[in-house]
């Protein structure tokens, strides 16, 4: 199988509304799936979930105001309360008292260590079993020709991709003892904000100014002519952590691994496998990164591996685990940043074929609905 693809172009507010109309019913199906996670994991009704998704309005507007235009315009063109699509935006927030499903692992590998070399970057994202109907790719070319290309959930904007300038990130899911339920710009606002910035890597690390009321960890990459490189930023509620390649590569879980001034909730409250998880990929890699010579089936490797089964860099739902900790690897991406290309998996990659998307061909006409 493959993920639904999604293509628009035009202005922000184009944007949108190509995106709505073409996922009305996923975004749809999106919402009721949350609605059921905000009322059963984090005691939030409909009515509540509605108007928290109109305060984190507010903070898009005025921090990240090209993004709250599409969502507007996703929420007008899939017939739905605009507050709903804000709130899809900021589940990470509006779910934070309740969710303890906290797996995704990620790689980045510097251009000088790769077969190619070219900057790879990849990710298993894994999340609630329940998501697969309503995960899309998505992809759009804004009116300064500008493109992007990411893994999201129906009526969200991004998650793992890349764009046109040649960067690329990859999100994991941490916590924090300064997280709270809002205040902030949305968890996946945050991430398109990054996406969405045509000059390349240098005005896309500003996203750090952005006011967040949640921690995310952002691994950061980046291919092109000039060469490539990689970074990973812990950001946390007024903190942020950076992290460096070693050895060529630059891997992540669901810890912090910087020196913060804060309590790290996964780590103390949970424990479990995010604790091997960022070496496992690097020990899995190691000796490729060594010979300079790391292509993308090594990542691939990476993430299919299953030291630690089911709760392994490839997750698998555990049927000994109570149903609020069900999770699976729900997609693998992997991609070359310097030829913009993305592989991406819908389901755990063990299980699933890799399919290839660039952004060179998939922008042709028969692609693309006009909103």
């Amino acid at each position: 199988m493959s993920l639904p693809l999604i293509v628009a172009n035009g202005t922000p507010a184009e944007i949108g509304a190509s995106y709505g109309s073409q996922a009305a019913t996923l975004i749809a199906g999106n919402l009721e799936d949350y609605r059921a996670k905000f009322r059963n994991l984090a005691g939030l009704d409909s009515a509540e979930v509605t108007r928290a998704g109109e305060e984190f309005r507010e903070t898009t507007r005025k921090f990240v105001p090209r993004t709250a235009e599409t969502l507007d315009a996703i929420a007008d063109a899939a017939g739905i309360a605009v507050g709903d699509i804000y709130a899809l935006n900021a589940r990470t927030e509006l779910m934070l008292e309740g969710n303890k499903v906290t797996e995704c692992t990620g790689l980045a590998v510097l251009p000088e260590h790769t077969a190619s070399g070219h900057t790879l970057l990849g990710q298993n994202w894994d999340w609630y079993p329940t998501q697969a109907p309503y995960t899309i790719l998505l992809a759009t070319q804004d009116e300064r020709g500008h493109e992007i290309l990411t893994l999201a959930e129906a009526g969200m904007l991004a998650k793992a991709g890349l764009n046109s300038a040649g960067v690329g990130v990859c999100v994991n899911l941490l916590g924090s003892d300064r997280d709270t339920r809002s205040g902030g710009v949305p968890y996946h606002v945050l991430i398109r904000a990054l996406l969405d910035r045509p000059e390349g890597i240098s005005a896309a690390l500003t996203v750090t100014a952005l006011p967040r009321s949640v921690s995310i960890n952002m691994l950061i990459a980046t291919g092109g002519p000039h060469g490539g490189t990689a970074l990973d930023l812990e950001l946390a509620p007024g903190a942020v952590g950076r992290l460096y390649p070693r050895d060529g590569l630059l891997s992540h879980a669901n810890h912090f691994s910087a020196d913060l001034p804060l309590r790290d909730r996964v780590v103390t409250d949970y424990g479990g496998s995010t604790l091997f998880r960022e070496f496992r990929v690097r020990q899995v890699t190691a000796d490729a990164a060594a010979d300079r010579s790391v292509s993308e089936k090594d990542l691939v490797t990476a993430f299919t591996d299953h030291v630690g089964f089911p709760h392994s860099v490839c997750r698998h739902v555990n049927p000994s685990d109570p149903e609020e900790l069900h999770s699976l690897t729900a997609s693998s991406v992997v991609m070359d940043l310097d030829e913009r290309r993305l592989m991406i998996t819908d389901g755990p990659p063990c299980e699933r074929e890799y399919r290839t998307y660039s952004l060179d061909g998939i922008f042709r006409p028969e692609f693309v609905t006009k909103p």
